[in-house]
């Protein structure tokens, strides 16, 4: 076996606590900022909805590198390895640059496009978040890129510390900001983007040691080589696809919530922000399985690829036992710490709870899909998701919503119809993968 049980602990732990982290940090950031006021809750949610896609598409190109780099790596050709490193980098800043400018040359006008039906108090405070934060997504991209990069040579504890030094400025700056300095949501965006430098800075010193499997030491690295970008594109396009197509679909459920009223933003965007801990295993083994399977593949292992993805999906359930149980139990009082209006509140606790039970199906919906862009099926996960999304989980949240008026608990409806009909159609798919891999 490529990947023996030291190795896969190794490999996964790490990424687990920097998920950790980074779903304690979002939850720090709301907590603080609800120090504001409810509209400063409602701005940041809208904008961490733009922000999201954003963060999305740049890890999907950072996912077609990782695809390259593991898959050259299982063939022990380390030179085309590193060379994939630097197109990486290089494709990522240049897409980070254009998502900046379009952000910042947009503006309030972008926001009302999207959220035109926010009050004013709320879109107020989403123009001084986004603006703020739109100068971080150059820094945001090296840090992303850096990271796929060391997992991909599994190295993700590495990638664990700088997520971990990054969130803790993130947090004490908040701190500082909010409670010190008595600032509204500058207090959140100013140092998430020094949060941001750092990490950048601190992953393009360890991407560019020599000593690592993968490095970036030349610029001719950096210089655009036609077939490389094409095999990073080739996972990265469906994916940053897939991605965008999803969190656009997410933007248009949260343009629809905000019709429903202050307390239906508020309500949605805490328990979107608690549910995070449900996806904690999923995505980091959905990370680890980018590197294992990538491997696997491009040692012609495939049969070990589709024992590992059951090995790890196996354990996400577990996981998700422990998770899914807690939080339903201890419901009202993780919400109570938030402060919202007793309506907001009650609204939250309903969600936590059906998301909960919920989260049987998303695994084989979202974790699995990965083992198939490992692969090189990624056009196909594509199209399915993009599908079951405008289909079905924003097709029948209108229908809840608008025709059958069950109110914001309508959107977690379609949410789960949608989550159905993937984990069917991914899973008939894992069980012809030997037939369907390809390598680079």
């Amino acid at each position: 076996m490529l990947f023996s049980k030291k190795d896969l602990i190794k490999l996964l732990g790490p990424l687990i606590v920097e998920q950790i982290l980074t779903v304690l940090v979002g939850m720090v950031d709301v907590v603080m900022v609800a120090a504001v006021g409810e509209a400063a809750v409602s701005g940041v949610a809208l904008v961490d909805s733009i922000s999201i896609l954003i963060i999305q598409l740049l890890a999907a190109l950072a996912t077609g590198g990782a695809v390259v780099c593991s898959q050259y790596i299982g063939r022990q050709n380390l030179v085309a390895a590193c060379h994939g490193a630097g197109q990486l980098i290089t494709i990522t800043s240049a897409c980070s640059l254009l998502f900046a400018g379009t952000a910042l040359l947009g503006g309030r006008h972008l926001l009302e496009l999207i959220f035109g039906h926010a009050e004013e108090a709320v879109m107020n405070n989403a123009t001084i978040y986004f603006r703020i934060t739109a100068f971080s997504y150059l820094f945001l991209a090296l840090y992303n890129s850096g990271a796929a990069l060391l997992r991909s040579m599994g190295n993700s504890r590495a990638s664990m510390m700088t997520s971990l030094v990054m969130n803790g400025l993130n947090v004490v700056g908040n701190a500082i900001c909010i409670y010190g300095l008595h600032m509204g949501v500058e207090g959140v965006a100013i140092p998430t983007l020094l949060s941001r430098i750092v990490a950048a800075i601190l992953m393009l010193i360890l991407v560019t040691r020599p000593g690592n499997l993968i490095h970036v030491s030349h610029f001719q690295d950096l210089r655009p080589d036609k077939e490389l970008m094409k095999n990073i594109l080739r996972v990265g396009i469906p994916s940053g696809l897939e991605n965008g197509m999803f969190q656009f679909g997410k933007l248009a459920l949260q343009s629809l919530v905000s019709t429903l009223g202050t307390a239906a933003i508020a309500s949605f965007a805490v328990a979107s922000n608690l549910v995070t801990f449900h996806y904690l295993p999923g995505n980091a083994l959905g990370l680890g399985l980018i590197t294992i399977v990538g491997q696997c593949v491009g040692a012609g292992e495939y049969e070990q690829a589709k024992q590992y993805t059951r090995k790890l999906i196996l354990a996400n359930y577990g996981f998700l036992a422990v998770i899914c149980s807690v939080m339903a139990f201890f419901s009202w009082q993780i919400v109570e710490i938030y402060h919202l209006s007793s309506e907001a509140s009650g609204l939250a606790r309903q969600m936590i709870l059906m998301h909960s039970c919920g989260m049987l199906v998303w695994p084989l919906a979202f974790t699995l899909p990965n083992t198939l862009r490992a692969g090189l099926d990624a056009r196909f996960t594509m199209t399915i998701s993009i599908f079951s999304m405008w289909v079905f989980r924003i097709g029948f949240a209108y229908l809840f919503v608008k025709i059958w008026k069950v109110g914001v608990m309508g959107i977690w409806w379609g949410m789960f119809i949608d989550w159905i009909f993937r984990a069917i159609v991914f899973s008939s798919r894992f069980h012809s993968f030997t037939s369907r891999v390809r390598q680079i």
